[in-house]
C-alpha cells in the first residue's frame, strides 16, 4: 500500500474526494466522494439571533492555529453523542503535516486559558474544506464556525465544503448539491488564490458578523 503523502492528499482534494477511517482504532483510510455533497455558501452564511448574542458578547476568546493537534485530538474525542470517530492516528499525521506547510487552519475557542471547543479544515485555492469539530463547552464550536466563516469572507474564499450537511449545519444556512455541481463550484475555487487571515481585521475584531454583513468577495 502506497502510504498517503501531503501532496497526495491535496490532490485528492482538488478532485473532489477526501480520506476517511472506519474509525479511529482502524488505521486503513478510504475515499470519499459523496453523491450528494454539503457546503455551506459563505454570501449566505446565516448565524441565529441567540448565537449572534454569544458571538458579540465575547463568552469565548477566539485564538487561530495555536495548538493545532490539539483540535484534531479534541476532534478525535468519543463523546455520548459521537461514540465514534472516523480520525485516526494516519488522519492526525497527514493533517498535522499539512499545517506544517500552511495548507490547514484551526479555529479555536478559549475560556479562563482552557481550550473548549473549536474546528480545523484544509485551505487550497480559494477553497475551505472543513474537516471536523468539537465542543466542551455550550456553543464553542458554533462560535469558532461563525469566526471561521468571517474570516473566509475576508480572505476571499469562494467555497466552504462542509463534505455532508447535518441539521446543525443547515442552520447556518448550509444546503446540500449534487455532486457534479460540487465539482464545478470546486474548480471555480481552485482557479482562485485566498488567504486566511489568523487575525480579524480591527474593525471587525469585536464584530466578527460584521465581515459576513459585507457584500464584497475577491473576484
Amino acid at each position: 500500500m502506497v502510504r498517503l503523502t501531503p501532496d497526495l492528499l491535496l490532490a485528492a482534494y482538488a478532485a473532489g474526494v477526501f480520506p476517511m477511517a472506519e474509525s479511529a482504532d482502524n488505521p486503513e483510510l478510504f475515499w470519499v466522494d459523496p453523491r450528494r455533497r454539503g457546503i455551506l455558501p459563505l454570501e449566505a452564511f446565516h448565524v441565529p439571533h441567540k448565537l449572534r448574542r454569544v458571538v458579540l458578547q465575547g463568552s469565548f476568546e477566539i485564538r487561530c492555529d495555536t495548538v493545532f493537534e490539539e483540535v484534531i485530538r479534541g476532534c478525535a474525542e468519543a463523546t455520548e453523542k459521537r461514540p465514534n470517530t472516523w480520525i485516526n492516528d494516519e488522519i492526525m499525521r497527514l493533517y498535522a503535516a499539512l499545517f506544517d506547510r500552511g495548507a490547514a487552519h484551526s479555529v479555536e475557542a478559549w475560556q479562563d486559558g482552557t481550550l473548549v471547543g473549536g474546528l480545523y479544515g484544509v485551505s487550497f485555492g480559494a477553497a475551505f474544506f472543513g474537516e471536523s469539530m468539537f465542543s466542551r463547552a455550550t456553543d464553542a464550536s458554533k462560535v469558532a464556525l461563525v469566526h471561521l466563516a468571517a474570516r473566509l469572507r475576508i480572505g476571499g474564499y469562494r467555497l466552504l465544503d462542509t463534505q455532508f450537511l447535518t441539521p446543525h449545519l443547515a442552520r447556518f444556512g448550509g444546503v446540500e448539491i449534487t455532486r457534479a455541481r460540487y465539482h464545478r463550484l470546486l474548480a471555480d475555487a481552485l482557479t482562485y488564490r485566498a488567504s486566511f487571515p489568523v487575525a480579524l481585521p480591527d474593525a471587525a475584531r469585536g464584530d466578527p458578523l460584521a465581515a459576513l454583513q459585507s457584500s464584497r468577495l475577491t473576484s
